[in-house]
């Protein structure tokens, strides 16, 4: 299993803030808004959602979670994933 959070910021922006909440996951960088667009998750006044896509090791999209709250994500992430079979590491 892999997991890594998407931004519209440039990677610089990205490595520093990944660094200030000590994760352990890397921030991609979509500087151009290229892929946010082609996920449908770019909204008309320029950002990014903040959705939660599950995409299965094959690279099918398995779920798409657009009611993302920072307050519960991790354990809704948690939940989703059992949900989906993914074992627990």
């Amino acid at each position: 299993m892999a997991y890594f959070a998407a931004s519209t910021d440039d990677a610089e922006t990205n490595r520093k803030f990944a660094e200030s909440l000590g994760l352990d996951y890397p921030i991609l960088s979509d500087p151009t808004k290229e892929t946010a667009k082609a996920y449908g998750a770019l909204m008309a006044m320029g950002f990014a959602s903040r959705w939660t896509f599950y995409i299965g090791k094959d690279g099918n999209l398995l779920f798409v979670d657009r009611d993302v709250s920072t307050k519960t994500a991790g354990a809704d992430i948690a939940r989703k994933l059992g949900e989906l079979g993914v074992a627990k590491r």
